[in-house]
Parts: C-alpha cells; sequence; structure tokens
C-alpha cells in the first residue's frame, strides 16, 4: 500500500509541475505577445509621421542641390563677366588652384609645364582633362 501511495504522489507532483510549469509559461507567452501588440500599434501610429518626414527632408535636399548649382553657375557667370582672365604663363600656385576644378596639385603641373602658347595645350600635354578644361577655359588664356 505504501509503495502505491508514493506512486500517486510522485504522479500527483510530476502533473503540479507540468502544470504550474505551463501556468507560468501561458503568462509569459501572454506578457509577449502583449508587449508585441504594444510596439506594432506604436509602429503603426508613427509610420505616417516617419514618412511625411522623410518625404519633407527629400524635398529639402533637392531644394538645396538645386540652390548649390545655381550658385556654382552664378560663381562661373561672375567669374567670366569680369574680363579678368587669368594668364597661365604666369599665374601663382594660389591663383590657378582658385580656377574652378583646379586641385593644387593640378597647378603645380600647369606651372611645372609652363610656357604655354595656347590655353588649349593644358590638354594637348596632358596636364588638364577635356572636363576640366571646360569649365577654366573661359577663364585663362596664355600670354
Amino acid at each position: 500500500m505504501s509503495l502505491r501511495l508514493v506512486r500517486v504522489c510522485a504522479l500527483s507532483g510530476v502533473i503540479a509541475i507540468a502544470f504550474g510549469a505551463t501556468g507560468c509559461s501561458r503568462d509569459q507567452q501572454q506578457r509577449d505577445e502583449k508587449t508585441r501588440e504594444d510596439a506594432a500599434k506604436a509602429a503603426e501610429r508613427a509610420k505616417p509621421a516617419l514618412q511625411e518626414a522623410g518625404r519633407e527632408i527629400g524635398k529639402a535636399a533637392h531644394t538645396a542641390a538645386d540652390e548649390a548649382a545655381a550658385a556654382a553657375q552664378g560663381v562661373r557667370e561672375g567669374w567670366n563677366r569680369s574680363g579678368h582672365a587669368l594668364d597661365i604663363n604666369s599665374a601663382s600656385e594660389d591663383e590657378l588652384a582658385g580656377l574652378p576644378g583646379i586641385t593644387r596639385h593640378d597647378a603645380r603641373k600647369i606651372i611645372a609645364n609652363r610656357p604655354y602658347r595656347d590655353p588649349h595645350e593644358l590638354v594637348t600635354r596632358g596636364i588638364v582633362s577635356d572636363d576640366e578644361y571646360s569649365r577654366i577655359h573661359d577663364g585663362i588664356t596664355a600670354k
């Protein structure tokens, strides 16, 4: 009889542990599900505002790019209007480096390969590229 009682008690303990663990796990699952649901609702509420902010940032970036391009064009036009053509045979490194797209390295190459009979020799001698030359040709001369 006592063996039967031990078995019943052991079985009862196992069942209690199983149900106790399941109950605890079920509570945790419910808390986790509530947390997930709350996070999903918060994201859903925030989504329109975040999308609108993204659109506004995109518009601002386009406006800034357009204004920068207009400013660069204005600088170029002002440079060309001034009537001041920089003599590539006598200009300093600082003056040459002030030309659009010309680096200090480019300016040193220009100086090292003087004299020039024609400004386009900067391209034919491989000092600057065609693209670089197209940006500066209106503002330079070779005297």
